[in-house]
C-alpha cells in the first residue's frame, strides 16, 4: 500500500509536492474554516496573497460550482455535502481518537458479492478512511484501538470480528500500513514546511500534510516506529490554520 509521495522507508527527501492551483487554494481555505463558507471577494484576496491571479480564482470558482463542489448564494461560496464529508475526515485526521490497546485486532470481512463497481469502490474507500488495511481481497484489519462501527450504507456488506492473529503484530502492521514509509514521508513534509518562505510555498506544504494525515494508520503507541511524526504534522497544520487562515479571515470581517 503506497501513500503520498514516492519515498523509500529510510528517506525523508523524495516527496514531490503537487503544484498549488487556484482550486486547491480555495479548498484549503474553505475546508479549514468553520463554517466552510466565504465570499468571492475574500477568496480572490486570499488568492492574491498566494500570487494567484483574480481571473484564475474566478475561473476556478465557476468550474467548482458547475461541478457541484461549491454552492453559490448571494456572492458567497460554500462547500457541497460531498466536500463536507471530506472536511469531516480532515477534522478527524487532526485528532487522535485512540483508546487503550489490549493486543486484539478488528477484522472486517466482506460478505457480499455481485455489487456494482461504484458500491465496491465506496466500500473500499470507507474502510480505508476508517484506517483499516487490506490483508487480502475482502479481508481488512487493524489494531482494535479505535471505536469504529460501519454506517448503515455498508453494515450489511461486512462481518466484524475481534481477533488475535498468530502473526507478529509488528510484522502485520508493516504489511498492512507500511508505517516507516508513512513516517519518512511525514518527516519530508515537515522539512518542506520548515523551508517554506512564501505563503504559497507554506500552503503547498500544509495541503500535502493534510492529505498525508488522512492516511495516518492511527496505530497503538506500542506499534509505532521510533520518531513518529504524527504529532508534529498535526501541530504544523494547527499553527498554520490559527496563524494564517483564522487570523486572515478575522481581518476580513473587521
Amino acid at each position: 500500500m503506497r501513500h503520498d509521495g514516492g519515498v523509500n522507508p529510510g528517506s525523508a527527501t523524495a516527496v514531490r509536492l503537487r503544484p498549488l492551483t487556484a482550486r486547491s487554494a480555495i479548498l484549503s481555505l474553505l475546508l479549514g474554516n468553520h463554517p466552510p463558507s466565504s465570499s468571492g471577494s475574500d477568496l480572490v484576496a486570499f488568492g492574491a496573497q498566494l500570487d494567484i491571479k483574480e481571473s484564475a480564482v474566478r475561473a476556478a470558482l465557476t468550474r467548482m460550482v458547475a461541478a457541484g463542489d461549491l454552492h453559490r448564494d448571494d456572492g458567497s461560496y460554500t462547500i457541497s455535502d460531498r466536500l463536507l464529508e471530506r472536511q469531516h475526515r480532515q477534522d478527524e485526521a487532526m485528532e487522535l481518537p485512540l483508546g487503550p490497546w489490549d493486543g486484539s485486532w478488528r477484522t472486517a470481512v466482506v460478505v457480499t458479492s455481485g455489487k456494482d463497481q461504484a458500491s465496491r469502490l465506496h466500500l473500499r474507500r470507507t474502510l480505508s478512511a476508517a484506517h483499516f488495511g487490506e490483508l487480502r481481497e475482502g479481508v481488512w484489519m487493524r489494531p482494535d484501538n479505535l471505536a469504529w462501527l460501519p454506517g448503515d450504507d455498508i453494515a450489511g456488506d461486512l462481518q466484524l470480528m475481534r481477533t488475535r492473529p498468530d502473526a507478529d503484530a509488528a510484522d502485520l502492521v508493516d504489511q498492512l500500513f507500511e508505517p516507516r514509509r508513512w513516517a519518512a514521508t511525514g518527516r519530508s513534509l515537515l522539512d518542506h514546511a520548515d523551508r517554506a518562505r512564501t505563503p504559497r510555498d507554506h500552503l503547498t506544504a500544509v495541503a500535502a500534510i493534510v492529505r498525508h494525515l488522512t492516511h495516518d494508520p492511527l496505530l497503538p503507541t506500542e506499534l509505532l516506529p521510533p520518531d513518529w511524526p504524527g504529532g508534529a504534522l498535526r501541530s504544523t497544520y494547527d499553527a498554520f490554520r490559527d496563524e494564517v487562515i483564522r487570523e486572515w479571515l478575522a481581518e476580513r470581517t473587521v
